[in-house]
């Protein structure tokens, strides 16, 4: 969707180890699960389609093996889904993969509560920062896959989940998103709002970034 330099590469990829914390995801790992998605969306080898598992938990115990599977290289897709899945940082990686990471980030948040929350009952929310994002891809592609409506009739059961896909910064019209992957703008009729792709608009005007025009967003 996008090309940047390589220093500002690695800022974005610092930047995300960073906000993600002790859910930090691998690029390398989930890029190959989002291969995987597209190319055989709410099919039997979908990595993680709601429409082969009884409830939401069960979709994303699957969804981990996979994507373990993949990071400790134990087993492997074909070529085309892990041929130039760059960047891969792979020091990194090893350092924010760590549990002694994720343990340092959880004490980090509960320190905060500790400071600020004004009662207990607020310790409550901790479980969403400990696991932010397996949450969001739990959402995104449960709800995204089950809930809602098509503005395009593809090939899979992707729906627009709205007025939620504004909410979660367009991640949810993945109708729209699974119609043409390649679009960087998610949102396609008047009422919807991509404000992920806004950011990018920012970004590019300002230089950071080179929005990748294709047929689809050319006129964004």
């Amino acid at each position: 969707m996008y090309t940047t330099s390589k220093n500002w590469e690695r800022i974005f990829y610092v930047s995300t180890w960073f906000i993600q914390g002790s859910s930090y995801l691998v690029p390398r790992a989930y890029g190959v699960l989002h291969r995987m998605h597209h190319a055989y969306s709410d099919t039997e080898e979908d990595p993680h389609s709601p429409h082969f598992f009884k409830d939401v938990y069960q979709m994303m115990k699957s969804t981990i093996l996979i994507y373990r599977s993949f990071l400790t290289k134990k087993a492997m897709p074909s070529d085309e889904f892990t041929k130039d899945y760059l960047p891969v940082w792979e020091k990194l990686d090893k350092f924010g993969h760590h549990g002694l990471t994720r343990l340092f980030f959880i004490l980090s948040y509960i320190a905060v509560y500790v400071v600020f929350a004004p009662s207990a009952w607020w310790y409550l929310l901790l479980p969403i920062h400990f696991l932010m994002g397996p949450i969001q891809g739990a959402i995104v592609n449960w709800c995204g896959h089950k809930y809602g409506y098509r503005n395009f009739d593809s090939v899979d059961q992707s729906k627009n989940t709205g007025p939620w896909g504004i909410f979660l910064l367009g991640e949810l019209f993945q109708n729209n998103h699974h119609h043409d992957k390649t679009d960087a703008n998610f949102a396609k009729k008047w009422f919807e709002f991509d404000l992920t792709y806004q950011v990018m608009r920012g970004l590019n005007f300002i230089g950071i970034i080179q929005l990748v025009r294709t047929p689809a967003n050319v006129n964004n």
